[in-house]
Protein backbone atom coordinates (compact mmCIF):
# COMPACT_ATOMS: atom_id res chain seq x y z
CA UNK A 1 0.00 0.00 0.00
CA UNK A 2 1.09 3.29 -1.01
CA UNK A 3 0.25 6.45 0.86
CA UNK A 4 0.70 9.89 -0.36
CA UNK A 5 3.13 12.42 1.00
CA UNK A 6 1.36 15.18 2.69
CA UNK A 7 3.07 18.69 1.62
CA UNK A 8 2.20 21.91 2.36
CA UNK A 9 3.86 25.40 0.87
CA UNK A 10 6.06 26.87 3.29
CA UNK A 11 3.52 30.84 2.69
CA UNK A 12 0.85 28.76 3.46
CA UNK A 13 2.39 27.24 6.54
CA UNK A 14 0.80 29.57 9.91
CA UNK A 15 2.22 28.25 13.62
CA UNK A 16 -1.10 27.40 14.96
CA UNK A 17 -1.72 24.29 12.22
CA UNK A 18 1.21 22.48 14.41
CA UNK A 19 5.56 22.11 15.16
CA UNK A 20 7.55 23.25 11.94
CA UNK A 21 11.51 21.52 11.97
CA UNK A 22 13.99 22.53 9.91
CA UNK A 23 16.34 19.66 9.62
CA UNK A 24 19.56 21.64 7.87
CA UNK A 25 22.51 21.60 10.08
CA UNK A 26 23.28 24.26 12.41
CA UNK A 27 25.64 26.57 9.79
CA UNK A 28 23.20 26.54 6.89
CA UNK A 29 20.36 27.52 9.85
CA UNK A 30 22.10 30.08 10.89
CA UNK A 31 22.19 31.54 7.73
CA UNK A 32 18.51 31.23 6.66
CA UNK A 33 15.72 29.67 8.05
CA UNK A 34 12.09 30.45 8.53
CA UNK A 35 11.25 32.21 11.90
CA UNK A 36 8.62 29.96 13.32
CA UNK A 37 11.07 27.05 13.02
CA UNK A 38 13.24 25.11 15.01
CA UNK A 39 16.23 23.17 14.09
CA UNK A 40 17.12 19.39 14.66
CA UNK A 41 19.26 18.49 12.52
CA UNK A 42 18.35 15.89 9.96
CA UNK A 43 20.40 12.90 11.62
CA UNK A 44 19.57 13.73 15.14
CA UNK A 45 15.92 14.03 14.60
CA UNK A 46 15.72 10.22 12.62
CA UNK A 47 18.34 8.45 15.10
CA UNK A 48 16.64 10.06 18.23
CA UNK A 49 12.83 10.61 16.60
CA UNK A 50 11.35 9.37 20.19
CA UNK A 51 13.09 11.98 22.09
CA UNK A 52 12.15 14.56 19.51
CA UNK A 53 8.93 13.88 18.72
CA UNK A 54 5.29 12.90 19.97
CA UNK A 55 2.53 10.83 17.80
CA UNK A 56 -0.07 13.03 19.26
CA UNK A 57 1.44 16.00 17.86
CA UNK A 58 1.32 17.62 13.73
CA UNK A 59 5.11 18.59 12.47
CA UNK A 60 6.02 20.21 9.50
CA UNK A 61 9.69 19.59 8.18
CA UNK A 62 10.86 22.01 5.88
CA UNK A 63 14.91 22.62 4.67
CA UNK A 64 16.70 24.27 2.05
CA UNK A 65 16.78 22.48 -0.82
CA UNK A 66 13.66 20.18 0.19
CA UNK A 67 15.98 16.74 0.09
CA UNK A 68 16.05 15.65 3.44
CA UNK A 69 13.19 17.39 4.48
CA UNK A 70 11.40 14.51 1.91
CA UNK A 71 12.95 11.64 3.04
CA UNK A 72 12.36 12.67 6.61
CA UNK A 73 8.63 13.05 6.20
CA UNK A 74 8.97 9.18 4.44
CA UNK A 75 10.50 7.84 7.21
CA UNK A 76 8.84 9.34 10.02
CA UNK A 77 5.04 9.13 8.47
CA UNK A 78 6.90 5.34 8.22
CA UNK A 79 6.96 5.23 11.66
CA UNK A 80 3.50 6.78 12.67
CA UNK A 81 4.38 10.61 12.99
CA UNK A 82 1.86 12.96 11.70
CA UNK A 83 4.23 14.61 9.45
CA UNK A 84 3.83 17.04 6.32
CA UNK A 85 6.42 18.13 3.68
CA UNK A 86 7.15 21.69 3.43
CA UNK A 87 7.87 23.26 0.39
CA UNK A 88 9.99 26.23 -0.07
Amino acid sequence: MVTRMKTIREIDYTSDLGILIDVQNKVNYNKHHNPYSINIEYEKLLLNHNLYLDKSKKYYIICDKGTRSKKAVQILSFYGYDVTYVIN
